[in-house]
């Protein structure tokens, strides 16, 4: 007989230690994408590609990983997601080194898949959660993210003197604190997380063992699933449109910031309280979205965006008004995400929720990139103001449907 609560411990445990090794490694190497995709292409104006790249990879890479998930379970998902971004890394420096420009964009898609699997780690925390406490143990293993976001960075000039120790061009020698995190990550997950969440929660569910490693999956398609399920369709609504909020605003107030007489260390210091905000408290809007309801705190989240947002449009030419509302838009992405993705998980059956999870992972991804891409055009022809005032109909719409949503529930 298995001890679910204690194997749910070890999972949440085992996640977490993940999240703050995926950090360690990407967080040190994400940042050097723009110089280096300037450096190789011989043109600034591609420095912006990095990102993009990173972006399209975790999309690309969170359906086909959540259908592997689903076969084969969390534990080899998530290793090959793990190894797939080690080889990005070494991808990233031979392209360097033969001075090849769309390998280097390759190798920056194929790192984008450990941001995949951190996103589908917070789902494996849920997959033997009670549901008292499924928002909680989500929020957790979010939350050990902070860890790697922080410290990740501070890498970049150690990675340097390395680099240079072993010969390697510049701004490579972060990539190699980047394999070795990745290939520990493999490690990590194939030795301790056993036994599987996602199989142990399928045998617990259908009661009926799992043979070979292999688990039966939904057979109905995503828009079946979503045109079944209603509020999974609200929830990942809520996930992508928060998110492009967050990105659209966040990718354009460095420049904002320069552009008004900031300094660079003024610009690191208002996006520190962003990632703050982000992680941080993560905890807390877990606790909170099991105490009162998923919907609730989706709102609340939904709400701290606004005043980020209001903030952000009277206050734009007051670097303190815009380093709050940047901490804000952190806090209100952090409420809307830990809830929805819970929200996300408990509104589809058991064998339909990797493949709920990996699609909302890359809508998610999707409408982030879409945001950060538009809202350099709208920055650019109504301003920075303007585009908060924009922002808000992203907003006005998870609001709708979540109002909506409760409406007809009542009606029922």
């Amino acid at each position: 007989m298995i001890d679910l609560i204690q194997v749910q411990r070890r999972t949440v445990l085992v996640l977490s230690a993940g999240q703050v090794l995926g950090g360690l490694g990407i967080g040190a190497t994400l940042s050097l994408g723009a110089l280096l995709a300037a450096s190789v292409s011989g043109d600034d104006a591609f420095s912006g590609l990095a990102a993009t790249m990173s972006t399209l990879g975790a999309a690309i890479a969170s359906i086909p990983l959540a259908r592997f998930a689903a076969s084969f379970g969390r534990r080899r998902a998530l290793s090959l997601g793990s190894i797939i971004a080690a080889a990005g890394a070494i991808v990233v420096i031979y392209s360097v080194v033969i001075d090849v420009f769309l390998l280097l964009l390759a190798g920056l898609a194929m790192i984008g898949t450990a941001a995949a699997v951190g996103l589908q780690s917070r789902f494996a925390a849920t997959d033997l959660a009670a549901p008292q406490r499924r928002g909680r143990d989500l929020s957790l293993v979010v939350w050990a993210t902070t860890v790697g976001v922080v410290v990740g960075p501070n890498l970049l000039a150690p990675g340097e003197v390395l680099g240079a120790a072993l010969g390697m061009p510049q701004y490579t020698g972060a990539f190699l604190f980047a394999i070795t995190a990745q290939l520990a990550l493999v490690v990590l997950y194939l030795l301790l997380l056993r036994p599987d969440p996602l199989l142990t929660a399928v045998e617990q569910g259908t009661r009926q063992p799992v043979e070979s490693g292999r688990a039966p999956v939904a057979k109905r398609g995503i828009r079946g699933i979503l045109i079944a399920h209603p509020t999974a369709t609200i929830a990942m609504l809520a996930i992508a449109l928060s998110h492009m909020t967050m990105v659209s605003i966040m990718a354009m107030t460095p420049l904002h910031i320069v552009q008004h007489g900031g300094t660079i260390a003024l610009v690191g210091f208002t996006i520190s309280l962003h990632t703050a905000g982000m992680f941080a408290l993560s905890p807390v809007f877990g606790w909170l979205s099991d105490r009162l309801g998923r919907p609730v705190v989706i709102l609340i989240g939904q709400g701290l965006l606004v005043a980020a947002l209001l903030t952000n449009w009277i206050g734009q030419e007051n670097h303190v008004f815009v380093a709050v509302a940047l901490a804000l838009l952190g806090l209100g992405w952090s409420a809307s995400t830990v809830a929805g993705s819970a929200m996300l998980t408990e509104s589809v059956d058991l064998l339909e929720r990797p493949k709920v999870q990996g699609f909302s992972d890359t809508a998610m991804n999707l409408f982030g990139a879409a945001g950060g891409a538009l809202a350099g055009l709208v920055m650019a022809g109504i301003g920075y103001g303007a585009l908060n005032a924009v922002a808000l109909a992203l907003v006005s719409v998870v609001v709708a449907a979540l109002l909506i949503r409760g409406r007809v529930a009542v009606a029922v």
